[in-house]
């Protein structure tokens, strides 16, 4: 029974009482904040949590989610050991059925991933898997993967043991009990206000599903959450169904199948899902369903025929029509939001709520305590997205595609065909007359490649743009390329202590003379990277930071958490106000002297210096990016055009981002988000020439004591033999049959001629080499090929440290 008075204080005040808000509260108070309490308007998983399918699959697309979930998986199956209240769990496995070649590959490379991850799974032919699941009609079935871990439980007795435990270390919870808001101070949580009174507190974990964008704002917080109708139906009992199964995934037909009380579940994930309105649905929506809408579900229900012949005579019951929230890119928001110091979030989940819930309940409550999550989870930050996906117009466009988005298969180059148009980088107009073909960074229309404007046809193998892409990095690598690179997060410093902050949060050496330009790594207490960044010293007093696409919200929110009291430091975000060319390639040179600006030639790399091209004034950086030597310009954002004017006039042509990361792969330079995270340090990067050891920074002690430990990862290059082989980052490298690290970028090498991949891997598995033999398994095939520590392409024979490519995801 819950309690009922309010205190006056606690240490943190869950808001929400679903599997999240339940896990959170748990884990809590398992760590010793005892005093936590969790409030809930209605009751106890009254939201969405109730009517969840509450599918558990283990594997999801990075080492750390797929933890996430078998750390959920360990709980469940402990709980009722723990609280004495049962959760349901029934681990019965799944089956994913493959009826077409590309799914077929599609599965097969998610079977490779789970055996990277420690995940098992294996494939089985159509014949064994009719002995899994012997009600399906297997005629167009190709082949399978088993994956006997998985399961599913029961959402509501998943919280009531949920919610028992963290009473049994001294939490409390509050039913019946709304909040009307929240109160902070300097930009930090110090209340929240119910209608059963006010409560002190130091820290907030938002929990709230579908409601937690209005909640959110009332601490100032802006999240792009929105609710899509999620559907599944159930049937009476079906002959042929004892006991439990698997779920049975036929993603081909959008559809997941298990058996339910002796009847069949069968739900969808549509290629195309339905936006509601949360003010529709509004704030008492406790243990209630949406209309069932047979004319939306009708074409899953055609699929599920031909895939179950029993459903032919089978009683429907009912189709169930529960609300559920999805974020613009389809991953869950996690971690401290980026305005309001100790409003923790924990909501959008995406339909994997209940599966995740474990582990990321356990991953708030120790981000809460400690500050940090406890392993590197960068998809799920909150700070990951721009202001623009918060608004309801480009919510309630973009939500039901990331519903589709859960079966599809995932094609190297997909792109969201909603909610586009959002941010547009100031040559926009001239990059649509040379017939780019755009991708969506951070809100921002960026060329991926020009010449070719129609939707390519995806695959896993060759794509459509090879040779427009080959072009484009052989013209850098002959005459010149230009670059836009006007995207990346431009933060001014400025203050009389802007020298001294940057030296104090910044792992190189930034006491530069001004005109001088440098890379740094920003790390955390751990020695992990946190954020890479290159730096313009422009005065005594002035920097200008150039951070990845992405990372402008994050790095922003960083660098002001860590200003000390009276510190003379202003932080200015001036990404808008310049665009950033990179002018690239052999005739690099030529070009920039005839366009008015022949001082930029006497720069040495990693000098910066003023210029007028054309009469507009820039500031060019001397480094390199891809390869080649070059520029990066920096110009007011409104004279981006007649600067790319002059500079195509000499012969400069424009290459997209798929010709800049195949170059940077080549080159060995990493990105972040693929390359670097805050797990990784720089000394398994091969960054430590970027470390000042004799200074003082924020993460130096764990560095020194990670120097003087073995290392248990290497950055390295992996060449592969094969032209064919397409090797697409995050596939196992092995070496005698043994997974000893893993690709995170990868692509066809053009310079080369080879696919290329950067890769960590075990360097007890190296022995000393600098080059060796491994292979890459993509999709079930093995590629071999030759690791090196070096860069594939280097037109100077060494390892040419210039510049980590703050490259935009």
């Amino acid at each position: 029974m819950s309690t009922n008075i309010l205190p006056s204080h606690a240490s943190v005040v869950v808001i929400g009482g679903g599997v999240m808000g339940c896990s959170t509260l748990y884990h809590l108070a398992k760590s010793g904040v005892t005093d936590a309490i969790l409030i809930e308007r209605n009751q106890l998983t009254s939201g969405t949590t109730w009517h969840s399918a509450a599918q558990v699959r283990a594997l999801r697309s990075t080492q750390n989610l797929t933890n996430l979930i078998r750390y959920s998986v360990d709980l469940y199956s402990k709980l009722e050991e723990e609280t004495g209240q049962a959760t349901g769990w029934i681990n019965k496995g799944s089956l994913s059925i493959a009826t077409t070649e590309e799914r077929l590959i599609h599965i097969k490379r998610q079977e490779s991933l789970a055996h990277m991850f420690g995940v098992e799974a294996k494939s089985v032919s159509k014949e064994e898997a009719l002995e899994l699941w012997p009600l399906m009609n297997a005629d167009d079935v190709l082949g399978a993967v088993w994956s006997p871990d998985d399961g599913r439980v029961s959402p509501s007795d998943l919280c009531a043991a949920l919610g028992k435990g963290a009473k049994m270390h001294g939490a409390k919870i509050f039913e019946e009990t709304g909040v009307t808001g929240i109160l902070t101070k300097n930009n930090k949580v110090v209340g929240v206000e119910t209608d059963k009174g006010l409560v002190r507190c130091d820290a907030i974990a938002l929990c709230t599903g579908l409601w937690s964008k209005k909640a959110a704002s009332m601490a100032g917080v802006e999240i792009p959450i929105w609710p899509c109708e999620h559907f599944y139906m159930l049937t009476k009992p079906i002959d042929g169904i004892i006991g439990n199964m698997p779920t049975l995934s036929d993603h081909d037909s959008h559809l997941y199948i298990r058996d339910d009380s002796g009847g069949l579940l069968v739900g969808c994930f549509e290629p195309m899902g339905k936006a509601i309105d949360p003010a529709s649905i509004g704030e008492n929506f406790a243990f209630q369903l949406l209309q069932e809408d047979w004319d939306h579900f009708e074409p899953m229900m055609m699929n599920a025929l031909h895939r179950l012949p029993a459903l032919e005579t089978a009683e429907v019951t009912s189709l169930v029509n529960g609300p559920e929230s999805f974020t613009p890119d389809g991953s869950f928001l996690l971690g401290e939001a980026a305005e309001t110091r100790g409003m923790f979030l924990g909501c959008g989940m995406n339909s994997v709520g209940v599966a995740t819930g474990g582990g990321a309940g356990m991953a708030l409550a120790h981000c809460i305590i400690h500050g940090h999550t406890p392993v590197d989870l960068h998809e799920a930050d909150p700070k990951r997205y721009p202001d623009c996906f918060s608004s309801a117009a480009a919510l309630a466009e973009r939500v039901p595609e990331v519903l589709g988005t859960h079966y599809e298969i995932t094609f190297p180059g997909r792109q969201w065909s909603t909610a586009r148009h959002l941010r547009k980088t100031p040559l926009h107009d001239t990059w649509l007359s040379e017939k780019a073909h755009f991708g969506q960074f951070y809100g921002f229309e960026r060329p991926l490649y020009f010449g070719k404007t129609q939707e390519p046809e995806l695959t896993f193998g060759q794509p459509e743009w090879f040779e427009q892409v080959k072009s484009e990095v052989m013209y850098c690598h002959e005459k010149a390329a230009i670059f836009d690179q006007s995207t990346f997060g431009k933060i001014e410093v400025t203050g009389k202590n802007a020298c001294a902050f940057l030296n104090r949060v910044c792992a190189n050496q930034m006491d530069r003379l001004p005109g001088r330009a440098i890379y740094s790594a920003i790390l955390n207490l751990r020695g992990g990277i946190e954020s890479d960044l290159t730096a313009i010293r422009i005065a005594e007093d002035h920097y200008r930071l150039f951070v990845g696409t992405t990372a402008i919200k994050r790095d922003m929110a960083w660098l002001k958490r860590h200003l000390m009291d009276g510190e003379d430091v202003a932080l200015t975000d001036s990404t808008e106000d310049y665009a950033v060319l990179g002018l690239m390639g052999p005739q690099s040179a030529r070009i920039i002297a005839e366009v008015g600006a022949p001082e930029l030639n006497n720069l040495k790399y990693f000098e910066a210096g003023p210029a007028h091209i054309d009469g507009a004034h820039v500031r060019a950086m001397r480094l390199s990016y891809v390869g080649e030597a070059g520029w990066e310009i920096t110009c007011k954002a409104e004279n981006a055009s007649k600067v790319y004017d002059a500079l195509y006039a000499q012969g400069a042509r424009p290459a997209g981002i798929f010709a800049q990361s195949s170059m940077r792969i080549e080159k060995q330079f990493l990105a972040y988000g693929h390359d670097l995270d805050t797990d990784i340090s720089p000394l398994e990067a091969g960054l430590g020439f970027a470390v000042a050891w004799d200074k003082e920074f924020i993460g130096r002690e764990a560095l020194l004591k990670r120097r003087e430990e073995p290392l248990i990862s290497q950055m390295v290059t992996v060449i592969l033999d094969d032209k064919e082989a397409v090797p697409l980052g995050n596939e196992p490298v092995c070496l005698n049959g043994r997974i000893i690290g893993k690709t995170t970028s990868a692509t066809f090498g053009y310079r080369i001629n080879k696919p290329v991949a950067l890769a960590y891997i075990d360097p007890a598995q190296m022995y000393g080499l600098d080059d060796f033999s491994v292979e890459i398994d993509i999709a079930g095939k093995h590629f071999a090929g030759k690791s090196t520590i070096s860069a594939a392409y280097d037109p100077k024979g060494e390892r040419m440290r210039v510049r980590v490519a703050n490259a935009a995801k």
